[in-house]
């Protein structure tokens, strides 16, 4: 099952690669050049095909609990002062995804969506301290009784030249229902309650829909 996001490119894809294929099967004479050619236009497919890829997720709804938006692997898990909502200090998780993973974003929480807000910017690498505040990005705030706010920002890479956000100030969000899409690589950050208890640990790897992030600390 392949994302919507890709609809377009992979139909492009599918055009180019067959177009090449015609043309070298009929202009390359050279037997090994001709088969490494063809080798490499089936390995771009399945890269394109593969980033694109959207995997049903079995999320567990639980109101206590906030879950990884996407896959990859975490990266930052500290104390900061968030800027743009709460302008306080809260917990930062940070969840880094190469181009090999899926780039489906959902809500880490069940909720109201309070906020939803896109800035353009640069393209910082996804990892750089700066990319946070610098790189394109969109901040959106869900809410619920049991957790409180949540805010989870989509932040472009180098790579990434398009984030796109389905979430709107007024929706009712559903955890783990889709919330946006990045293009190739990029990261996610979460903003949590300072008395949330963190489950996960530092370059762990983490499902989208799936891993549990945190939790309320009783």
């Amino acid at each position: 099952m392949f994302h919507k996001e890709g609809n377009k490119i992979i139909l492009i894809t599918f055009i180019i690669v067959i177009a090449s294929f015609l043309l070298v099967d009929n202009f390359i004479a050279i037997t090994w050049l001709r088969v490494l050619l063809m080798v490499t236009l089936l390995v771009f497919l399945g890269l394109i095909l593969q980033f694109f890829r959207n995997p049903k997720r079995n999320t567990v709804l639980n109101n206590n609990q906030v879950v990884s938006p996407v896959d990859g692997k975490v990266v930052v898990i500290e104390e900061v002062f968030e800027k743009e909502f709460f302008k306080e200090k809260r917990l930062q998780v940070s969840v880094f995804m190469s181009p090999i993973n899926v780039h489906v974003t959902r809500y880490p929480i069940g909720g109201n969506v309070i906020f939803s807000k896109y800035h353009p910017g640069k393209y910082l690498v996804a990892w750089h301290p700066k990319a946070s505040e610098e790189n394109e990005r969109t901040t959106v705030v869900v809410e619920n009784e049991t957790y409180g706010k949540v805010l989870h920002r989509q932040i472009a890479g180098a790579l990434a030249k398009r984030i796109v956000n389905y979430a709107k100030a007024g929706d009712t969000a559903v955890q783990g229902g889709e919330s946006g899409f990045i293009k190739f690589g990029s990261r996610v950050d979460l903003f949590l309650p300072l008395n949330t208890k963190i489950k996960v640990e530092l370059n762990q790897k983490v499902r989208g829909g799936e891993s549990i992030i945190a939790e309320v600390n009783e």
